[in-house]
């Protein structure tokens, strides 16, 4: 009668195997969570450059960016293109995310969009001055700009498209935690964001999230 020895793992073997999986689980949460600072860290940034191109631009030409109504003699790639000057009333006309022309020379245009076609012709902010596309945040949503939104007045950034838990953490930094106060508010993806539209009283991490930063 022969007898079969039953080989299988010793207890250091399975020891040394969970010490591993759990190395590897750990690294794979480091990794999103250093990815997800990334993008956070991405959204205040954007945030405050576009705050400080708009208030550069206005300091140095006394008008504000796509409200401008001498933009057309002040930057050359304009030359004879009257259609790309703003109506100069001190407010930034049209809603955050209105399409773009892609070409302001083309044809009349909002002046939200006007207003990342006027920074790119200034130099303040990269790109060609005749191309009024919005900027895409770290979420894939667009980056637009509005005169009011929700409870908010004055001049705003709207970002679209944002994760529930993503635009939870950003107001808890950058705001009072509370989306239908202070100076960031917020609205479901699906909602106008016109001013004196009411945003919402919570953050759901299954929801997705247009926020309003008062600039």
């Amino acid at each position: 009668m022969n007898n079969l020895k039953q080989k299988g793992f010793t207890l250091v073997e399975i020891a040394i195997v969970l010490v591993i999986v759990g190395l590897l689980i750990g690294g794979v949460l480091k990794g999103q969570e250093m990815i997800t600072n990334a993008k956070l860290k991405r959204i205040e940034s954007d945030n405050a450059g576009i705050a400080a191109a708009m208030f550069s631009y206005q300091d140095r030409y006394l008008q504000l960016p796509g409200d401008d109504s001498a933009a057309e003699g002040r930057f050359s790639v304009y030359t004879g293109f009257p259609v790309v000057n703003g109506n100069a009333d001190g407010s930034i006309l049209g809603v955050w995310n209105v399409a773009p022309t892609l070409d302001v020379t083309a044809g009349v245009t909002d002046e939200t969009n006007l207003f990342f076609a006027h920074l790119r012709a200034s130099g303040l902010v990269p790109g060609g001055g005749t191309d009024d596309t919005k900027p895409t945040n770290a979420y894939g949503g667009q980056i637009g700009i509005q005169d009011g939104s929700l409870g908010l007045s004055g001049h705003v950034t709207i970002f679209g498209a944002i994760d529930g838990p993503i635009a939870r953490i950003l107001e808890g930094r950058l705001d009072d935690s509370d989306p239908a106060g202070g100076r960031v508010q917020a609205g479901l993806v699906a909602n106008v964001m016109a001013p004196g539209g009411i945003p919402e009283a919570t953050y759901s991490d299954a929801l997705r999230y247009n926020m309003a930063f008062r600039l």
